[in-house]
């Protein structure tokens, strides 16, 4: 549906000194696909987005859209933003203050080239599309009586109406509250199944892009650093950037002594022992590599109990327990480990008590050994 090859943009400061942007991004996207751009702030993702709608003009790379080049440097081209099959819902939402609900959703159709509808099919589809973001009773409503959730809709809507072949959202529900923000994801989330859509959605929070995406694309300074489904994203990170920001870990410095393939098992030196890992990615024997351990996947066990004894040999290590955090749903624990502090997550089923001692497990299939950073 989509194609980026090799995009390049890169802002410079007053000075001359270069600055953020986006410094040779490539990806595809299917059709039907919902696919996210996610990383920290100046990362380039809002660039990507913005140069794929032609709200800013690259200075290298290829877009196309179908078989419409939309963007070649090399070949010169440049499609004008208004001519391209685009729909983009902004941050802002944009919604125009002077109009009502209605007016907001059928302005596209009414400047929208091509066939023209008549006045009854453009209220026809207008309001076929408001139902299915739950406006279609608020369809006279000053655009300026709606709630934060309601113009989020409306501006979804108004996207909506001329039927894009993409559709582009920038950060679309991080002026919502917490509570509303996990609803609407929900919602847009079903909008897009509904309609098929194809979309590229931009976001910083990681729980966000997880609950939402067939596919994502984390972004740090500019570089895409691994594309894959959430799953994947968060299981099998392929670099030390991508296992932080994606959720709560453990980060390890550990040796390595020896040139390792993706996928194959080693062991490495660290602080809590000699830890046998699996990588995610090729990496060549190096004084550093990160042994990531996420908090849910390590097993505790009070020293004595048979839970302890039942335990492997291989990536064991003895700590003691040194706070306790109930969340509901999980515990937290912290571990003393000599100079490490190891976190843990589980169910809220362990008779365990700050200062027991415990017996830690890392399974080796979840103990991942990872390069600092890559691209």
């Amino acid at each position: 549906m989509l194609k980026v090859q090799d995009l390049f943009k890169q802002y410079t400061s007053e000075d001359g000194t270069p600055g953020g942007g986006v410094l040779g991004a490539s990806f595809d996207v299917a059709d039907g696909e919902l696919f996210t751009l996610l990383g920290p702030s100046g990362c380039g993702k809002t660039t990507t987005l913005r140069s794929i709608a032609g709200l800013e003009q690259p200075q290298g790379g290829l877009i196309s859209l179908m078989d419409t080049v939309l963007y070649d440097a090399e070949r010169r081209v440049n499609i004008p933003m208004y001519e391209r099959d685009i729909g983009m819902v902004f941050q802002s939402y944009a919604i125009w203050p002077h109009m009502n609900v209605y007016e907001n959703a059928a302005y596209p159709l009414k400047v929208a080239k091509g066939k023209r509808l008549s006045a009854s099919e453009r209220r026809e589809k207008v309001r076929s599309v408001l139902a299915l973001v739950g406006l279609e009773d608020y369809i006279e409503r000053p655009s300026t009586q709606l709630s934060g959730g309601q113009q989020q809709r409306l501006a979804l809507a108004r996207a909506l109406t001329r039927e894009p072949g993409l559709l582009l959202l920038d950060e679309p529900l991080s002026n919502l509250d917490a509570q509303l923000r996990e609803q609407m994801r929900s919602e847009l989330k079903r909008l897009q199944r509904e309609t098929g859509v194809t979309a590229i959605y931009v976001t910083h929070d990681q729980s966000e892009a997880l609950a939402i995406s067939d596919r994502i694309a984390v972004m740090s300074d500019g570089l895409i650093m691994q594309i894959g489904n959430p799953k994947d994203i968060y299981e099998r990170p392929t670099s030390e950037f991508v296992a932080n920001f994606i959720g709560t870990t453990n980060l390890l410095r550990g040796v390595l002594n020896a040139d390792i393939k993706a996928g194959n098992e080693a062991p490495v030196d660290t602080p809590l022992g000699k830890l046998l890992c699996t990588f995610t990615a090729d990496v060549l024997a190096t004084p550093t590599v990160g042994v990531v351990i996420r908090p849910e996947n390590i097993i505790i066990a009070k020293i004595g109990d048979d839970k302890a004894a039942a335990l492997p040999d291989t990536n064991r290590c003895d700590g003691t327990l040194l706070t306790e955090t109930y969340l509901g749903e999980i515990v937290e624990y912290e571990v003393g480990v000599s100079d490490e502090i190891v976190l843990i997550r589980t169910k809220p089923t362990e008779s365990l008590t700050p200062q027991d001692a415990v017996t830690l497990h890392f399974p080796t299939s979840q103990t991942l050994a990872l390069i600092e950073k890559s691209n």
